[in-house]
C-alpha cells in the first residue's frame, strides 16, 4: 500500500485527538484573575498532552520519510499506536481534574506508555519494511530512546501510587527529552 493513505489517516486522527483535548477546555467562570488562575492545572495538562501528541505527530513523519510502501504488519502497529494516542484527551481531561490523585495520574502513564510501546513497534516494524534500504534502516535506528523511555513512564506509573507530583514531573522530563530532534533523521534526508 503507498503510505500515503497510512499519512493521512494519522494525520486526521491526531488532529482529532487535539481537537477534542481543546474542546475540553472551558473558559473561567468570571472575568477574575483568580478564576483563570483556578484553570492552571486544566490548562497545564493541555499544554503537556498537546506537546506529547506533537512530538508523536513529528516523529511519525519522519518515520513515515523512511519508505514510500507500507505493509500489512506496518498498518496494525500504526492502528495500535493511533487508538493509544486517541485515548490522550480523556486521561487529558480526567489529571486536568485530579492531578494530585494517584488513579489519573498513573492512567495518564499507562497512556503514554502504550503510546511508546506502541511506536516502538511501529518504528521495528518499520525497519523491517526498509531493510533493503541500509541508510534508512540506520536512521529508524535502534529505539535506544525509545527503550528507555518505556522503562521510566513504568517507574513514574509506579511512583504516581505515592507521589503523584513527581510522576507528572516526570512525564513532563520525558516529553522534554523527546523534543530534542534525532539527527540520524535530518542526516538522510538531507542526503
Amino acid at each position: 500500500m503507498n503510505k500515503s493513505r497510512v499519512e493521512a489517516f494519522s494525520d486526521g486522527v491526531i488532529a482529532i485527538a487535539i481537537t477534542i483535548m481543546v474542546l475540553e477546555l472551558h473558559t473561567p467562570d468570571s472575568a477574575s484573575l483568580d478564576a483563570l488562575l483556578s484553570l492552571a492545572p486544566q490548562m497545564l495538562s493541555y499544554l503537556l498532552s498537546f506537546i506529547y501528541v506533537g512530538i508523536y505527530w513529528l516523529n511519525h513523519h519522519h518515520l513515515f520519510s523512511m519508505t514510500d510502501r507500507v505493509d500489512r504488519s506496518v498498518l496494525l502497529a500504526n492502528l495500535n499506536l493511533l487508538f493509544w494516542l486517541s485515548l490522550i484527551p480523556f486521561v487529558t481531561e480526567w489529571i486536568a481534574g485530579h492531578h494530585r490523585d494517584s488513579l489519573p495520574v498513573a492512567s495518564y502513564g499507562v497512556v503514554l506508555l502504550m503510546c511508546s510501546v506502541s511506536f516502538l513497534w511501529l518504528k521495528l516494524t518499520l525497519r523491517d519494511a526498509v531493510k533493503d534500504h541500509p541508510l534508512a534502516a540506520t536512521a529508524i535506528g535502534n529505539s535506544r530512546k525509545n527503550k528507555w523511555s518505556i522503562l521510566l513512564y513504568g517507574m513514574a506509573i509506579a511512583s504516581s501510587f505515592w507521589l503523584p507530583l513527581g510522576a507528572s514531573l516526570l512525564y513532563v522530563i520525558l516529553a522534554l527529552l523527546w523534543f530534542i530532534p534525532d539527527r540520524r533523521f535530518s542526516k538522510l534526508l538531507q542526503n
